[in-house]
């Protein structure tokens, strides 16, 4: 059976005084149930505050627009991390942390969520799980036990279980203090792909950042590629895939292009323009290219391995340039000449091909 892999925007938002979180759903977006993929957009207005809670799911978290702060409390933590987060900010979430969103400022902040679900309650789905609230863990529990393990009375326990109405996403008072984030706390935790080195720059072309296990170390933990792309007006990206068994999920941040895809058989199974805010995956092995619009294109993927391998089929370092002249020419059924002429092409360009 065919499998649509039509970009989408996220359906299913819920909508605050704090904010909005909004997500991808595997009914509207097949793949994500395939690939165990859940994605997720948090936008939060000023003065919002998503309440702490964990996940199922190991994510990235990606800062599409905005400052803001994210308190992080890894288990058996004393203290939590503070961060300040902005703009081109990326973080890797493994499970069991529990995070907390803050907007102290006028403007929006908009945080991107991709992960790996396959060990979740819903593949293709992440479950969220609030510590406060009227959906809060601890809801659930009787009195006595949450008493017990409080150690308060039960009078303190309905005021604290009970006393927020709202669930997940609030607007806080101007009253209301906040803990102040630490530049320290960033370290090892984030990476501004706006600031990071570029892994590829191509004059005309694009440029790429790449977060691994190396910049980014707890990309190990959560299992997990990613990279931030920018390809200039006109330019073209290489056709090539994860030859490491990986799907490969792509945000488009800003900008359109046109996309095609390629899988069994030769077959074409996507030819489409994609628009910034829309999410779309690419099957494991199935080849893909893009060319950006007149006024370029942004997008932030993962691929489901921490160190991703690719191999690409046009451009300086395609496998084609590897490949010995006779195996070219038998290969295409081709004479010398032309297959001379075939290899001379491409012979600087690497990924990007910019626009003639």
């Amino acid at each position: 059976m065919e499998i649509d892999l039509a970009p989408k925007a996220p359906k299913g938002s819920y909508a605050g005084d704090g904010g909005s979180y909004s997500s991808w759903t595997p009914d509207d977006l097949p793949m994500l149930r395939v690939a165990s993929i859940g994605a997720a957009k948090l936008t939060l207005n000023c003065r919002g505050f998503a309440a702490p809670s964990y996940s199922d799911s190991s994510k990235v978290a990606y800062v599409l627009r905005g400052n803001g702060v994210c308190g992080l409390t890894v288990p058996e933590a004393e203290k939590e991390k503070v961060l300040p987060i902005k703009e081109g900010d990326a973080l890797a979430i493994p499970f069991g942390v529990v995070t907390w969103w803050f907007n102290p400022n006028e403007s929006d902040l908009t945080i991107l969520f991709l992960g790996d679900t396959s060990k979740g309650h819903r593949p293709g789905q992440f479950t969220d799980f609030h510590l406060t609230g009227p959906t809060g863990i601890f809801t659930g529990f009787t009195p006595e036990f949450v008493s017990r393990a409080w150690d308060l009375s039960g009078n303190d326990v309905a005021k604290l279980v009970h006393n927020r109405s709202n669930d997940g996403i609030v607007k806080l008072k101007d009253s209301q203090k906040m803990p102040v984030p630490s530049d320290k706390d960033r370290d090892g935790l984030v990476l501004n792909c706006y600031e990071a080195p570029l892994d590829v720059d191509i004059k005309g072309g694009g440029c790429v950042v790449v977060l691994n296990s190396k910049n980014l170390p707890t990309v190990e933990q959560v299992g997990l590629g990613a990279d931030l792309v920018r390809l200039h007006g006109g330019a073209m990206c290489s056709p090539g895939f994860s030859c490491d068994s990986a799907y490969q999920v792509t945000y488009v941040v800003k900008g359109s292009g046109r996309v095609q895809v390629v899988g069994v058989d030769g077959k074409r199974v996507l030819e489409t323009k994609v628009s910034g805010g829309q999410l779309f995956i690419v099957p494991r092995f199935f080849v893909v290219s893009k060319i950006a619009d007149p006024e370029g294109m942004e997008w932030f993927s993962i691929i489901t391995t921490p160190n991703p391998v690719f191999s690409h089929l046009a451009g300086r370092t395609s496998v084609w340039k590897a490949i010995s002249p006779e195996v070219l020419e038998a290969s295409f059924d081709t004479t010398s000449e032309l297959e001379k002429l075939f290899r001379s092409k491409r012979t600087s360009d690497e990924i990007f091909f910019p626009t003639k």
